[in-house]
């Protein structure tokens, strides 16, 4: 959510932010004019309040003709005075609504364009030379490790069962990432996969990848498509102690429709409605953000590099930036059967955007109540299997478990069964 303060001081900064982001501009006139009508409403509401409580003593006083005068006039008051305040709800109603349409303002070192436009920071790692290149599904049927065939009986579509060997390895990676997120400082934690609809607002999920979002009607609750949602709303409405950054790594299902992707990624479990996933969340102070954001992909690195997977770091542009997120970088493996890098991390930077939501604070070095700013990243999804698979496997079908994951899998090799 934007800072009002902002808005009435420097609009200007708020539309070259959409302007970076390729989106209309005219959601900051709306909020504009919605802010503008608010405070018009509450200034006629207290001058109406204000002659009201004068009335009442004028009154107390008054005699005769004068008091039946003012009586008439008291009532004629309360009527304008309770419509007047029916305004201020409305217009108030209406300024939320315009606040929430607008995204986070984007940093000033974000890459501007849209999807396509990403700036490359780096590439680490060597890219395999296969001399047989099979895909993950195809790999994960001749060890027995996914079935998607009966993830579709089940389920429909977009379903997937990890058996043995795939089961084992992406608990022995979840695992492995968790202790990782553990020896840099976040606190482990298993989180709810449904929340209420001011979690998934406060987030900034419910305005336009609201598509991707299961929403079950009838208890007004949402499947969360990552725990940065349970995370976020979890210190909702509180006063944080930011002396030091609160940091979680958050274990939980995710869920997500894919709606708009029809046709995309339809093989094997690249993009699925139901997957796994461990999350990095930060509560600090806003001035700290950039720092922790730093942090947080440095975390994502380490971990992909005692994967030994090869991996190229990218600056996300403007345009393919969440509604929440101020910068993004993403972090993209290579995929053998594809030819390509394909994203397993990213983290956002989400300045106080989240926070002023869900109403998060600390306390500055004067003891003045301020808002906080968020951060989040992927430590691990069930993705990160495809580029294990892919990366790691020899030609007669096996696959060799990376050397950090095996005392967490339990075995060195995965054998084909088929």
């Amino acid at each position: 959510m934007i800072d009002l303060r902002i808005l009435r001081e420097n609009p200007d900064l708020l539309r070259a932010s959409q302007r970076t982001r390729g989106a209309s501009e005219s959601v900051v006139d709306t909020l504009i004019k919605a802010d503008e009508d608010n405070r018009a409403a509450l200034h006629a509401f207290e001058v109406l309040r204000a002659e009201q409580k004068t009335l009442g003593k004028e009154v107390a006083k008054a005699k005769g003709d004068e008091k039946a005068a003012l009586l008439t006039r008291t009532k004629e008051l309360a009527a304008q005075v309770k419509a007047a305040d029916a305004h201020v709800t409305e217009s108030a109603e209406a300024l939320k609504r315009a606040q929430l349409d607008v995204p986070n303002i984007v940093d000033e070192d974000a890459v501007p364009g849209g999807e396509d436009d990403f700036v490359v920071v780096r590439e680490v790692g060597t890219i395999p030379r296969l001399e047989k290149t099979r895909d993950h599904l195809e790999l994960g049927e001749l060890l027995g490790a996914i079935d998607m065939e009966r993830g579709a009986k089940v389920s429909g579509s977009r379903f997937a069962f990890l058996l043995g060997p795939g089961a084992l390895l992406q608990l022995g990676l979840f695992n492995f990432a968790l202790q990782h997120g553990v020896a840099n400082g976040f606190v482990p934690s298993i989180t709810p996969t449904l929340v209420r609809p001011e979690s998934m607002e406060g987030t900034g999920y419910l305005g336009a990848h609201a598509d991707e979002v299961y929403h079950l009607e009838r208890d007004d609750l949402y499947l969360v498509g990552t725990s940065e949602v349970a995370l976020a709303a979890y210190h909702a409405d509180e006063i944080l102690d930011l002396s030091e950054p609160k940091r979680y790594a958050g274990w939980s299902s995710c869920f997500r429709r894919e709606a708009g992707s029809h046709g995309k990624d339809t093989r094997g479990i690249i993009r699925v409605h139901q997957f796994d996933k461990v999350e990095m969340f930060t509560f600090c102070r806003p001035e700290e953000a950039r720092d922790e954001h730093r942090k947080i992909l440095g975390v994502e690195e380490e971990l992909l590099g005692r994967l030994d997977l090869p991996y190229r770091v990218i600056d996300t542009a403007a345009g393919d930036l969440g509604s929440s997120a101020a910068r993004k970088f993403d972090t993209e493996a290579w995929f053998p059967s594809q030819g390509r890098y394909r994203e397993l991390t990213s983290t956002s930077n989400c300045t106080t955007f989240q926070a002023r939501r869900l109403n998060i604070r600390y306390r500055d070095a004067d003891g003045r109540s301020q808002i906080a700013a968020t951060l989040n990243g992927t430590l691990a999804t069930t993705r990160w299997l495809v580029a294990i698979l892919e990366n790691n496997q020899r030609p007669d079908g096996s696959v060799v478990v990376p050397e950090a994951l095996r005392p967490f899998v339990g075995r060195d090799v995965l054998e084909p069964v088929k």
